[in-house]
C-alpha cells in the first residue's frame, strides 16, 4: 500500500501511535453512545435508497466524534457519512461510520458498530473499530499490527477454499444492477463450508483479521466502510486488494479481504461467476 519513502514522510509530519489513541477513543465514544441507546431509538427515516437507513444515534454518534476529532487533531480533514466532507486542505482525512448495520441497529439485531479510520492521500494507515455487542475495539496502525483489545491478531490460514468461511454483503444498488453479488454469494456457498452476511462492512473486514472468517469481499462501499478495516486487515497479515483483481483502491467502493493462502483460489473463483439477470427479480 505505501513504499518505505511514503511511511517516512509520514513519520515525520504526525505520530502515529498518538493519533491511534485518538481514534481508538472515538470508537469507543460511539461504543457508549451505541450502547446507551439501544432498543431506544427515537426517529429512523430513508436516505433515499431502499435500505439506506439512518437514526438519530447514528447523527449523535457522528457529532460527538467530529467534536472530539476537532478538537484533538484540528488540521486534519473529516469525511463522516451522514454529514459529509469537512475540507481543511489535508492529506490526512479521518474516514467515520458512526454506526456500521444501521438496518441492524434499528431492528435490534446486536450486529453493528463504530468505525474510525485515518487515511493519508487515500490509502488507510491506522484505524478503530467498536463492536459493543461483544465488547471488542479492532484497532491497527501501519507498521505497529492490528489488535482486539489487548491481544494481536493474525488472520486465519484454511489450505483450500472448501475449508473456508466467507462473509460479504450486498450494496444498496441490488434492486437495479445485475452486479449485485448475489451470484456469488450462491456459488461461494457450495464451494465453502458457509458464506455469512452480517450486515456491517467494517465488522466483516474486523472479523477478517481475527480469523473469525476467512475472506470477504463486496462491491459498492464507501470510503467509511473500508478505512479502517481494510488496515486491520493488512496489519494482521491478511491480503486486501481491489475485487476481482487489481491493487486495492480505497475509492473504488470495492474489496476482497482475505488469509493469503485463499486469495489465489477464491479470486479464480470470484472471476468464474457470471451474474444473475435482473429480470429474475423483478
Amino acid at each position: 500500500m505505501f513504499d518505505l519513502n511514503q511511511i517516512e514522510e509520514l513519520t515525520k509530519t504526525i505520530n502515529l501511535i498518538e493519533i491511534l489513541e485518538i481514534a481508538k477513543n472515538s470508537a469507543l465514544i460511539g461504543n457508549e453512545i451505541l450502547k446507551n441507546n439501544y432498543k431506544k431509538i427515537q426517529t429512523i427515516s430513508s436516505k433515499g435508497r431502499k435500505g439506506d437507513l439512518v437514526t438519530n444515534v447514528d447523527l449523535e454518534v457522528e457529532n460527538k466524534i467530529k467534536q472530539y476529532l476537532l478538537e484533538e487533531t484540528p488540521n486534519i480533514s473529516i469525511n463522516a457519512e451522514e454529514s459529509g466532507k469537512l475540507n481543511k486542505s489535508s492529506d490526512l482525512i479521518w474516514c467515520i461510520d458512526p454506526l456500521d448495520g444501521t438496518t441492524n441497529y434499528s431492528h435490534g439485531y446486536p450486529f453493528f458498530g463504530t468505525s474510525i479510520g485515518l487515511v493519508y492521500k487515500n490509502k488507510p494507515i491506522l484505524g478503530a473499530i467498536s463492536v459493543p455487542y461483544l465488547n471488542e475495539l479492532y484497532s491497527g496502525c501501519i507498521g505497529e499490527g492490528s489488535f482486539c483489545n489487548d491481544n494481536k491478531l493474525k488472520v486465519s490460514n484454511p489450505v483450500n477454499l472448501s475449508d473456508s468461511l466467507l462473509v460479504t454483503g450486498f450494496s444498496y444498488d441490488r434492486f437495479e444492477t445485475e452486479d449485485n453479488n448475489y451470484a456469488e454469494f450462491c456459488y461461494l456457498t457450495h464451494k465453502t463450508r458457509g458464506v455469512r452476511r452480517g450486515g456491517a462492512a467494517a465488522i466483516d473486514l474486523a472479523f477478517v483479521a481475527a480469523g473469525k472468517v476467512d475472506g470477504y469481499w463486496e462491491r459498492g462501499l464507501e470510503v467509511w466502510d473500508l478505512a479502517a478495516g481494510a488496515i486491520i486487515v493488512k496489519e494482521a497479515g491478511g491480503i486486501i486488494s481491489d475485487y476481482p483483481s487489481g491493487e486495492f483502491n480505497l475509492s473504488s467502493g470495492r474489496i476482497l479481504a482475505c488469509s493469503p493462502t485463499l486469495e489465489e483460489e477464491l479470486r479464480k473463483e470470484l472471476n468464474n461467476v457470471s451474474p444473475f439477470k435482473e429480470n429474475l427479480y423483478t
